[in-house]
């Protein structure tokens, strides 16, 4: 069986980082099961660029540093860049979906999992589900 890319939005991240998260202990207790199940752990420059932020203001400079500097080290993670293509993309699901409160990053995330094939995501937010999408855990 193929191991398939599950993608890994700001919540699961920041959850793995800051051990006060109310999802910490299940972050890290279903991590390194992602890891042997996927292939691939793919996320955005969006999501990564908001999960630094929420680290700097939540747990400090250095936590944030870090965190930055274990994803662009990790052979396992994709991290795949906003183009024109996924923000057009992105801005028809948010017309599409103009009822719910998704959120730029969240619209950019849904469409490149459209783009890629990406059924699951690693998430604490149930936009994902409304988007028709799977969560995991």
């Amino acid at each position: 069986m193929e191991k398939k890319s599950l993608f890994v939005d700001t919540g699961a991240w920041f959850a793995l980082a800051d051990r006060s998260d109310q999802h910490h202990n299940q972050a890290i207790e279903i991590y390194p099961k992602l890891l042997s199940s996927y292939h691939h752990l793919t996320t955005t420059n969006l999501v990564i660029a908001e999960t630094y932020i929420l680290i700097r203001r939540a747990i400090g400079h250095q936590a944030a540093i870090t965190f930055s500097e274990n994803i662009a080290a990790s052979p396992r993670v994709i991290k795949i860049y906003s183009d024109n293509i996924l923000e057009e993309t992105a801005e028809d699901i948010l017309q599409k979906y103009k009822d719910q409160d998704f959120s730029y990053t969240d619209a950019v995330s849904f469409a490149l999992m459209k783009q890629h094939g990406i059924v699951q995501a690693f998430s604490f937010d149930h936009h994902f589900v409304t988007a028709g999408f799977a969560l995991i855990p």
